[in-house]
């Protein structure tokens, strides 16, 4: 008899184990594209892909190690180094951190609150309604309009790289090609 319960209690254990080695790896490993990104909104991480956003329902590590915690918005980097998320704060898919605002920055580097010389507010674009009776024409201006919030993003995600001290980052020199490719989307459209 206590041969069988050695026996099952041993099975037991290595039926558990997988589940309980990817938890303790911290998450499921999760295939990412260029655009994806794990962004903390309203107090959880949501997965970003373009205009889309999905909740995630477990902790998720990237492919070069970096964990997100899903629901505190913990990331651990390749290291063992660790930072928490701030409302609009973003992790890419190849583990590179992108500050929302000088302060969430400064939050995370320890230093408590943005330096005194950086005076950056997010600019959002004024709200337009369109009447309902519209023309044709609509679907081409909320199209540009689509493209011109998108430009406004990456200019506000370019200025607090600027203002972090980052001109020459590979992520200033991405949303430098993203914001050239979003002009030639407008000037086409023109």
């Amino acid at each position: 008899m206590k041969r069988f319960l050695l026996v099952a209690g041993t099975a037991g254990a290595l039926a558990g184990a997988p589940r309980l080695a990817v938890a303790q790896q911290g998450g499921y490993p999760v295939a990412t594209t260029a655009q994806t990104q794990f962004v903390y909104q309203n107090g959880v991480v949501v997965r970003r892909e373009g205009p889309t956003t999905t909740p995630l329902t477990q902790n998720v590590r990237l492919a070069n190690g970096t964990k997100i915690n899903y629901k505190s918005g913990i990331v651990e980097f390749p290291g063992g180094k660790l930072t928490t998320l701030k409302e609009g704060d973003f992790v890419r898919p190849d583990g590179g951190l992108v500050f929302a605002t000088p302060n969430s920055a400064a939050t995370a580097r320890g230093d408590g609150s943005a330096p005194s010389s950086a005076s950056f507010n997010t600019y959002t674009l004024p709200t337009r309604v369109v009447p309902g009776n519209a023309t044709a024409e609509t679907g081409a201006l909320q199209l540009r309009v689509q493209l011109l919030e998108r430009k406004v993003e990456l200019l506000n995600r370019k200025v607090a790289l600027l203002t972090q001290g980052q001109a020459a980052s590979p992520a200033a020199h991405q949303i430098d090609l993203d914001l050239a490719a979003l002009d030639a989307q407008l000037q086409a459209g023109k």
